[in-house]
């Protein structure tokens, strides 16, 4: 059985990778993931979105957090730790994909204790993320041991083009 490889990609790795990361969020969407893009969305589609990313990692705004399986890319997360003067302490959890020929692998857990450690090197403790309401990534965030903060109705847009909320939740890092 092959093992799976957690890394964090670099400004030139990630441009590389933009053809499978954007595979699967083509995947992901076109599966029902309320992840800010509507259906049909192709791979084609999905590469200016990786291409931005790609270049939010060059400037040092994002951290790119794949999972690999044979050389595969099958999973990814982002953290967001451009803020604003007044949160250097927050960061923002982004994009948590899985490709669904991935999925059951456990690499949502090994991705997100990648994302918390990098979090931990940038000298950030409060995490946040929103997910749509009612999706199985709720249940799998306060798995994770994330606190949900509260619900908006009507947040966003599920591909197709029916309204969801969005469920918020936070991560304190450190003892309170």
């Amino acid at each position: 059985m092959s093992k799976v490889t957690i890394r964090t990609l670099t400004a030139t790795e990630a441009t590389a990778a933009i053809p499978a990361l954007a595979d699967i969020l083509s995947d992901c969407v076109e599966g029902g993931a309320s992840v800010g893009f509507m259906s049909p969305y192709t791979p084609q589609d999905a590469m200016p979105y990786w291409q931005g990313v790609a270049q939010a990692v060059a400037e040092g705004s994002t951290v790119l957090i794949v999972a690999e399986k044979d050389n595969e890319i099958l999973g990814t997360v982002q953290l967001g730790i451009g803020m604003m003067p007044n949160q250097p302490h927050r960061a923002d959890l982004k994009k948590l994909l899985v490709h669904r020929k991935a999925r059951g692998l456990g690499l949502s857990r090994l991705l997100m204790e990648a994302a918390e450690e990098e979090a931990g090197k940038h000298g950030r403790h409060v995490l946040v993320l929103d997910t749509a309401t009612g999706s199985p990534a709720e249940t799998i965030y306060e798995k994770f041991g994330w606190q949900r903060v509260g619900v908006i109705p009507q947040y966003a847009l599920m591909p197709d083009g029916s309204y969801c909320g969005s469920t918020f939740f936070y991560k304190s890092l450190t003892a309170d």
